[in-house]
């Protein structure tokens, strides 16, 4: 089995310890993470780096095409499963912060 390859891997917090952003690059792989909250409302800003539901949104997206091929597995069907799971978690996480109006902010 081939060993994985390794990532130049950099997470950033700002003064107060919160995560702003890094990056995560390898061959064939270049993530810029979100830096900053967006803010709210009419502040809002846009989007300059990935969320992690930014990739795993890929990652599931290839492996559903993967299914369409001949390199269908169960496996596949596994992994696909869990990362739907996954996104269902985060994105229940981002429901939960709109509703304490905190979304698009650094407020925990």
């Amino acid at each position: 089995m081939p060993e994985p390859q390794k990532l130049e891997i950099q997470n950033e917090v700002d003064e107060n310890g919160v995560p702003t952003g890094g990056f995560a690059r390898g061959i064939g792989v270049s993530i810029t993470w979100q830096g900053a909250p967006l803010g709210r409302g009419g502040d809002r800003r846009k989007q300059t780096g990935a969320y992690v539901e930014d990739v795993l949104e890929a990652c599931l997206g290839r492996l559903k095409y993967y299914q369409g091929t001949k390199f269908s597995c169960p496996e596949n069907v596994l992994a696909i499963s869990d990362l739907e799971g996954t996104l269902k978690w985060l994105h229940r996480r981002t429901e939960d912060r709109e509703k304490r109006l905190v979304d698009g902010t650094s407020g925990i």
